[in-house]
């Protein structure tokens, strides 16, 4: 147990110690350095990210929504200022046309040639049948001539086959005829030969004889009529073919005489030349255009719209011209530099001092006139294709971009469907130079 003593007294001196030397102890236990440390607060945790980026994007939606944009100021002296009025809205376009005539036929060279006669000049009034020019080519008149011989051959030929069907046909009846008398008259010295055989006037073999040449007869007629239904029933279709060949090659001489003819170029119709510019002894090619010959005092208009009207134009729509009605006959589909080709005849009257080729002012309906806000048309139209417009406040300082409808137009007015109000001033003149602006600030 010496040990444990030990240990006890070592713990008795250490107590004491402490004791008699209080600070000492205290220092040695460390407390007088201890220090409390506060935590830090990461604000950014504490908020939160999502309610950072709210915040953010927030901001700037107020921004776009309360700011004015861009600016730019001008000079008010040079802009159009135009005010929003309540009117009758005439749905029409003016549209400029050119009188043409209203029925034209191309005169061409069927067959060519050299001209050997002028009979009528440019501008000459014409009646149907006229001999206008004369043409000649003699290797056409060659052909025409071989054709007709090559021609008439094979309709001799073809008769000559005729004939002979012809001939065949009699010659079966001849036959048929010949048989039957025959027949006619075995059958009668038969019956006699038979009554005089019992007497021992006529032997049994002239009896024979008479009978087998009777029956030869008869098997003979029978042959000699199933031939003769076989040939008509052959002659029929050929004689069918023949009369179709014969019309055909007919018809083939009659057009080569027509080419010949046509060497002489006439006048289909009434009318008046124009675009003939030939001369004599100058070669003409087939198809070649001689002229044209154009109704006399039946006029058209032909005009050409902006292809921003092609799906509202229609056939039947009315159009006016001084006091003459007219309407829209045909619509050209073919859209060329922005724009397509319509035709309009005049309904009842005609004016009288009207020419080909002069242009006259038509005004188009395109929809009946209604009451609608309206704006006088201008060019800004082009630059903003009718989405939005500067709108001028009640001070006349600034002029405010804003979105609107607009609809149907006219040579003045445009229709305003939506975005503005009666009494509004707008500005409609020109917008190069400030279309990506946001409000003007107008310097008087």
């Amino acid at each position: 147990m010496p040990k444990i003593s030990s240990m006890e007294d070592s713990r008795k001196n250490r107590n004491t110690a402490t004791e008699q030397n209080p600070r000492k102890s205290k220092a040695v236990s460390g407390a007088g350095m201890d220090r409390k440390i506060t935590r830090k607060t990461n604000w950014l945790k504490k908020v939160g990210l999502p309610s950072i980026v709210l915040f953010v994007v927030g901001y700037m939606l107020y921004s776009m929504l309360n700011s004015s944009g861009r600016k730019l100021t001008v000079d008010q002296g040079k802009i159009q200022i135009s005010s929003v009025t309540s009117g009758t809205f005439e749905d029409f376009i003016p549209v400029r046309g050119r009188v043409t005539p209203a029925k034209t036929l191309y005169l061409d060279a069927i067959e060519g040639g050299r001209v050997e006669r002028i009979l009528v000049e440019d501008g000459a009034s014409l009646k149907s049948g006229d001999l206008i020019v004369e043409l000649s080519n003699a290797s056409l008149q060659l052909s025409v001539l071989g054709n007709e011989a090559r021609v008439a051959e094979q309709l001799n030929n073809m008769r000559s086959i005729e004939l002979s069907l012809e001939q065949n046909r009699l010659q079966h009846k001849r036959n048929l005829i010949d048989i039957r008398y025959q027949i006619k008259t075995l059958s009668r010295q038969l019956k006699r030969e038979s009554n005089l055989i019992t007497t021992g006037a006529v032997s049994q073999t002239q009896l024979d004889e008479t009978k087998d040449t009777l029956e030869w007869y008869q098997n003979r007629l029978a042959i000699t009529l199933e031939s003769q239904a076989s040939d008509q029933k052959m002659q029929a279709e050929q004689l069918k073919f023949l009369t179709e060949t014969s019309a055909r090659l007919e018809s083939n001489l009659a057009i080569s005489r027509q080419n010949l003819d046509n060497m002489n170029v006439k006048a289909p119709v009434n009318g008046k030349l124009s675009g003939f510019d030939i001369e004599v002894g100058q070669s003409i090619g087939r198809g070649e255009r001689l002229g044209q010959i154009d109704t006399p005092n039946d006029f058209k208009l032909t005009a050409t719209i902006d292809e921003f009207y092609l799906s509202r134009v229609d056939i039947g729509q009315k159009a006016t011209f001084d006091s003459y009605q007219l309407k829209i006959s045909k619509v050209y589909p073919n859209v060329q530099n922005g724009q397509f080709k319509i035709d309009f005849t005049f309904q009842g009257e005609q004016p009288s001092n009207i020419r080909r080729g002069q242009t006259v002012q038509t005004k188009l309906t395109l929809g009946d006139a209604t009451k609608a806000l309206l704006i006088p048309n201008g060019s800004f139209y082009q630059d903003t294709g009718g989405n939005w417009i500067f709108v001028v406040n009640d001070d006349s300082s600034q002029a405010t971009k804003r979105p609107v409808k607009l609809g149907r137009r006219n040579s003045r007015y445009i229709e305003v469907l939506d975005g503005l109000a009666e009494g509004e001033r707008v500005v409609t003149s020109p917008y190069n130079g400030y279309q990506d602006m946001q409000v003007l600030n107008l310097n008087n």
